[in-house]
């Protein structure tokens, strides 16, 4: 604590605050959120294969199907296995009958079960799947 000197020489103590601290810790945070929301963006790694630009897909009506390396399914960013794929493609059909359904496939994932997630998506009675490809 510091003691401002008068030329009364009454001793008083100091009422301001020190913010250093507090804009250190500020800083730190700000540095932690910049660091990791970039993290946070991508749910599912996909390496996707590169092909020539196309017209995008329109933003309503949309349902992600994501095959990873391992072929593990993902659809809207919530695991599913292939057995119960239909199902829930079904149901988000019967809810949405415009769905169209954006198929993104790692690179390293056999053609065998990309035609796999295909045929279950038709079976569901969707008519509409768009690919997603890198440039």
């Amino acid at each position: 604590m510091s003691f401002k000197t008068d030329s009364s020489s009454d001793r008083e103590a100091m009422s301001e605050i020190n913010v250093t601290p507090l804009v250190d810790v500020m800083l730190v945070l700000l540095v932690v959120f910049i660091v990791t929301a970039p993290l946070l963006t991508q749910a599912v790694h996909v390496d996707l294969p590169k092909t020539e630009k196309t017209d995008p897909a329109p933003d309503k009506h949309l349902a992600t199907l994501a095959i990873d390396a391992k072929g593990n399914l993902t659809v809207n960013d919530q695991p599913q296995v292939l057995a119960a794929l239909g199902a829930q493609l079904t149901e988000l059909h019967t809810a949405d009958p415009e769905l169209t359904v954006q198929l993104q496939a790692d690179t390293a994932v056999p053609y065998g079960k990309v035609a796999e997630a295909m045929a279950v998506v038709h079976k569901a009675g969707i008519n509409k799947l768009a690919f997603i490809t890198r440039e």
